[in-house]
């Protein structure tokens, strides 16, 4: 997943193609951007994988950017931390949308993590996770 290995052979053609970011970092920020994210994040860096993570500046409650729903399109993996907030985060949702149409689209590999959640809470929309499937 290093920098200097960023193309991938398309399985529906002989071209490659060439990614901006190794990774796009998904997750809700007030869960884990201070502890699990930042340390990841910096993990990532240190061994040489160029990883997208949305800045801290960006206002709360706007509409995703643009750049941010670019930035997933044009990475080869999207790591989602599902924390036991994201599903309650529009942004959060907004990008879990694109990195699944770029799942089909692209080709992207989705790397889950699961932060203090249950799987099978996220995979039967139960627990802590119920309510914010359900707003949503």
């Amino acid at each position: 997943m290093a920098s200097t290995s960023t193309q991938r052979a398309s399985s529906s053609s002989s071209s490659t193609r060439r990614w901006r970011y190794d990774a796009f970092l998904s997750f809700y920020g007030e869960d884990t951007r201070k502890n699990f994210t930042d340390h990841l994040y910096a993990a990532l860096k240190q061994r040489g994988i160029n990883a997208f993570r949305d800045d801290e500046k960006l206002e709360r409650g706007k509409y995703v950017s643009e750049e941010l729903l670019k930035a997933i399109q044009e990475s080869m993996y999207a790591i989602v931390v599902i924390s036991a907030n994201y599903a309650s985060s529009r942004w959060c949702l907004i990008e879990l949308a694109k990195i699944v149409e770029c799942m089909r689209d692209t080709e992207l590999t989705v790397l889950p993590i699961f932060y203090h959640v249950n799987p099978s809470d996220v995979r039967n929309q139960t627990g802590l996770l119920q309510k914010a499937f359900a707003k949503h």
